[in-house]
């Protein structure tokens, strides 16, 4: 049974936080992410038993685009 936890990762400027449980690992937000910031994640399994997405925080500018295109609402950005 899924759990809903998140996975919560920051710097100084921003909150990337992802609900692997809500995620169906359709890649649209590694596609339209403008840094190339997202991946997947091989070591990450979603309860749907494919590929998680991660985040190299450094990388991201907090755009939002991943956010606004997530049909499963499994992203939010925030700013620090």
């Amino acid at each position: 049974m899924p759990s809903f936890k998140p996975k919560i990762i920051s710097d100084k400027k921003k909150t990337f936080t992802t609900w692997t449980d809500l995620c169906k690992s359709c890649g649209l937000c590694i596609h339209v992410c403008p840094v190339k910031c997202l991946s997947w994640d091989d070591k990450k399994i979603t309860s749907h038993g494919l590929s998680s997405i991660k985040i190299d925080i450094e990388k991201c500018i907090a755009c939002r685009g991943c956010e606004r295109i997530c049909p499963d609402l499994a992203i939010e950005v925030k700013p620090n």
